[in-house]
């Protein structure tokens, strides 16, 4: 298993911490600082699934005008670890 440390740009989080197994399934995707309840639910949700499809669903993802959110963070460290 691979862990990935990321920062991100942009956003409120600070930081963006995931684990990416040999079949490139995401796990413990953990995110420092920014809306925790809702950066709780994305690693929740994302447990155990293909990273490509999860980057691809959200990518693009846009929080207050800021052309990026963590939700699109999040795919970009995706993109960047595989």
């Amino acid at each position: 298993m691979k862990h990935i440390t990321f920062t991100p740009q942009g956003v409120c989080s600070r930081q963006i911490d995931f684990d990416l197994d040999e079949e490139g399934k995401l796990h413990n995707v953990r995110y420092i600082a920014g809306c925790n309840g809702n950066l709780k639910a994305i690693g929740r949700l994302v447990e155990g699934k293909d990273a490509k499809e999860i980057a691809d669903i959200l990518r693009g993802n846009d929080c207050q005008m800021r052309g990026t959110s963590c939700a699109d963070q999040l795919a970009q460290a995706i993109d960047q670890a595989i």
